[in-house]
């Protein structure tokens, strides 16, 4: 008995000692920053978190992070991207998920890999069983030394988009595309099949997507009943005109805007209507 009172003695000993050490622990900041962009896409959002390494001097690719092997494309836990929404990804669809974000770095060509194993610390067990997809991209020269790992978004469109892993003089750059049109032309369809029917948001939509213009003429007319001293209205309005072929139309309407705009006293769209008369003449 008194041996295993001793034993439990040594035990709780070691285990207070432990639990004391851990809460002693200092709070230090991580020496690679995590970071989380969040960006629209389509009629979703994709979100991307990741750990951000600094060069500090070293040699980056075909050094730190040696050519043909697999990298972690980050720090600390796997890089994730997460998609709310089907996309293509590189030219191949991924569907809505999360993932986790890998690479193989070359001097002429980069293998990026999504996997489906979100789960991991960086690319120690990582398994090419486990890819949902791999592309190949050429690396290009950055613009500038990039001290920090930056993984972003750029020429960000509706349903288009470009992501970026840039680190020391290498640029990566994978296309993204989402298809959101049908879905877009389904609720503008629903939507206007009932009482409060979005005029002017459907006739912007026909405007910048090439549908149907004279249904986009139609809709902004409609819109325009709403309020006929609305400034905004004339300018969609003269847009239309004038990509519906009617210059004269569009003029007499844009002039109809300015006027309304200079009454309310409204700069913004006093210079969006000058504007718009300017490229007219």
């Amino acid at each position: 008995m008194k041996k295993i009172i001793k034993t439990l003695s040594i035990a709780l000993i070691l285990f207070a000692s432990i639990h004391t050490a851990k809460a002693q622990e200092p709070m230090m900041p991580s020496p690679s920053t995590g970071q989380t962009v969040i960006q629209d896409f389509g009629l979703g959002k994709v979100t991307l978190t990741y750990s951000r390494p600094n060069a500090k001097g070293r040699k980056i690719f075909g050094g730190l992070e040696a050519y043909d092997q697999v990298w972690r494309t980050g720090a600390n836990g796997a890089t994730a991207l997460t998609f709310t929404d089907e996309v293509t990804f590189g030219g191949k669809i991924v569907p809505a998920g999360k993932y986790a974000l890998f690479t193989i770095p070359n001097q002429n060509e980069w293998i990026v890999i999504l996997s489906k194993n979100t789960e991991q610390w960086g690319a120690y067990d990582y398994k090419e069983a486990e890819d949902l997809i791999r592309v190949s991209v050429k690396p290009s020269n950055a613009k500038s030394l990039m001290e920090t790992l930056t993984i972003g978004f750029s020429d960000v469109k509706a349903g288009s988009m470009n992501l970026d892993i840039v680190w020391e003089n290498t640029l990566v750059t994978v296309p993204l595309t989402v298809n959101y049109d049908a879905k877009v032309m389904a609720n503008i369809d629903k939507a206007m099949a009932g009482d409060k029917k979005p005029y002017f948001a459907a006739a912007q939509y026909y405007y910048e997507n090439g549908k149907d213009i004279k249904k986009a003429l139609e809709w902004v007319t409609e819109a325009e009943k709403a309020d006929a001293k609305a400034p905004w209205f004339k300018l969609w309005k003269a847009r239309i005109q004038l990509k519906a072929g009617d210059k004269i139309g569009a003029k007499t309407t844009a002039e109809a805007g300015l006027k309304i705009a200079q009454e309310i006293k409204n700069d913004e769209y006093v210079r969006l209507h000058q504007s718009f008369l300017t490229q007219l003449k």
